[in-house]
């Protein structure tokens, strides 16, 4: 399986429109932070459940304005997508990352950051922030192997939301 990223232009623009797909919450990825710094643990639930994110509706007129954003290809057909704002303090924050539910786990996740990187450098860069949900446990471990390291924890976010109870965490990796 060989897979090609490419940077989403007019010409493949449709592929904003990539579905989200169910994804299993698995537990909840707990947060602390000491005088030793920010560490990490796992609660497993006893049963898994899905969760599926609500659709974005990308228009590609706002992310090149914002940033930019990158289709990971098997074949002609896109199984992937990242989407990345610049920010103000030379950090570029991954906003969006989804890949097929076929293709997970086969580094396609990876493949997109890999070549985030040099675009990101060329616009002066040091490095990629992003969040996870402290209840998606898969992409926390993902963020982590990947290279991030916690650099923040949000507890009120969803204080007003169904979503009541959930955090974020923040993740940051310079070059």
């Amino acid at each position: 399986m060989t897979i090609t990223i490419q940077q989403i232009t007019t010409a493949n623009e449709a592929d904003l429109r990539l579905p989200n797909e169910p994804f299993p919450i698995i537990g909840e990825f707990l947060v602390t932070r000491t005088e030793a710094g920010w560490s990490h643990q796992e609660r497993l639930a006893a049963q898994v459940h899905e969760q599926t994110f609500p659709e974005e509706n990308y228009q590609l007129a706002a992310i090149d304005a914002a940033g930019f954003a990158l289709g990971a290809y098997a074949e002609e057909q896109c199984v992937g997508l990242a989407t990345f704002e610049y920010q103000f303090n030379r950090f570029v924050y991954l906003a969006d990352l989804k890949v097929t539910q076929t293709y997970r786990r086969s580094g396609v996740a990876r493949a997109l950051l890999d070549a985030a990187k040099p675009i990101a450098q060329a616009h002066g860069s040091q490095g990629l922030c992003t969040i996870a949900q402290g209840s998606n446990v898969i992409a926390n471990r993902f963020y982590l192997a990947y290279g991030f390291h916690i650099g923040g924890l949000e507890t009120f976010r969803y204080e007003f939301t169904r979503a009541k109870g959930e955090t974020d965490i923040h993740y940051w990796l310079a070059y």
